[in-house]
């Protein structure tokens, strides 16, 4: 690996997740100079930001920045509301969940996308998925391919030739698919945090859409989940 790719800076959007984990530690192992970035946007399951620093610091990034954006004013999702979680629902079922944030990676990807030209980064990555996931229209490839697109057209580093690439490692992965290649490259999972309604000692509830998702997969890789579970 060259000097030049070792060097190289890239944008992570952390959440504290598994996903963003996973696709965080891939971008390591690709050799990019991490800068991730966090965001405090109202959730309700605020316990992912202490994961987010926890993860920040094990993956060893050079800038992490947690954002500051209420995205309660607009509602309509049960992460930035008094809207309760659903819990243990079908999860094939048609439709998009109340857990749906109205436009989040949209706003979180234009975030990034600052950050990056601010750093003369020129590659963004975001862990979202279209395998194991709870149909957001929004972790599609084709909006993944598309708010590229936009981020090209729509910065001086993209005007300039400096192209801007958007990284979705984990799309056409499953969770457990992503489970196992981040325990490949080190990641500790137990710093990591997933669940949409963790209790007040920020345990995870064992029936919302993510938890579920997680817990699936991890039975399907063979090894527990590390997280603390509550009781039900």
């Amino acid at each position: 690996m060259s000097a030049q790719r070792e060097n190289r800076r890239a944008v992570v959007l952390l959440s504290g997740g598994l996903d963003s984990a996973t696709a965080s530690a891939m971008a390591r192992a690709a050799g990019f100079e991490l800068h991730a970035l966090t965001f405090r946007y109202g959730q309700r399951h605020v316990s992912e930001l202490e994961a987010a620093r926890r993860v920040a610091a094990a993956m060893g990034v050079a800038e992490h920045q947690i954002v500051e954006i209420d995205l309660r004013v607009f509602g309509g999702s049960a992460l930035t509301s008094d809207l309760a979680v659903p819990k243990d629902r079908d999860l094939a079922g048609p439709g998009i969940p109340i857990t749906y944030v109205p436009a989040r990676n949209t706003i979180f990807l234009a975030y990034g996308l600052a950050f990056a030209e601010v750093r003369e980064a020129r590659d963004i990555f975001i862990g979202v998925n279209a395998i194991d996931y709870s149909g957001y229209p929004d972790c599609r490839p084709e909006y993944v391919a598309a708010f590229e697109a936009l981020a090209n057209l729509a910065t001086r580093a993209g005007v300039e030739g400096n192209r801007i690439r958007i990284h979705a490692p984990l799309l056409y992965l499953s969770k457990a698919e992503i489970i196992r290649r981040g325990l490949a490259l080190g990641v500790d999972y137990g710093l990591t945090r997933s669940c949409y309604d963790p209790d007040e000692q920020g345990r995870a509830c064992g029936h919302c859409d993510s938890c579920r998702l997680r817990l699936e997969a991890f039975a399907k890789v063979g090894v527990p989940d590390p997280v603390p579970y509550a009781k039900t």
